[in-house]
């Protein structure tokens, strides 16, 4: 059975940073793409970065240059890096494993983070 802990969100003032952690379990993580989505109150959730399973990455044009996505295959867990944060980026974070070229999630989602930005 797949299983998605989402970690590491919390109350942060626009400019600031956080990293959250996705520590996967039941999947082969390795040969997975994966994703990290968001939704915020009232919209559809949206992904904003992805890793394929070499590495290559792609971002949402609303978190090019702010963001970073990253996976370490021998801890099964990818992260995400978030710099200079905007209120617009409060939202719930989720991640997933995802059609690289359909960027369609794959599994059940997690319980995702909070992220909440806000001075």
């Amino acid at each position: 059975q797949v299983q998605l802990v989402e970690s590491g969100g919390g109350l942060v003032q626009p400019g600031g940073s956080l990293r959250l952690s996705c520590a996967a379990s039941g999947i082969i993580f390795s040969i997975n793409a994966m994703g990290w989505y968001r939704q915020a109150p009232g919209k559809e959730r949206e992904l904003v970065a992805a890793i394929s399973r070499t590495g290559t990455t792609k971002y949402a044009d609303s978190v090019k240059g702010r963001f970073a996505i990253s996976r370490d295959n021998a801890k099964n867990t990818v992260y995400l890096q978030m710099n200079s944060l905007k209120p617009e980026d409060t939202a719930v974070y989720y991640c997933n494993s995802m059609g690289w070229l359909t960027n369609t999630p794959l599994g059940s989602w997690g319980q995702g983070t909070q992220v909440t930005v806000s001075s």
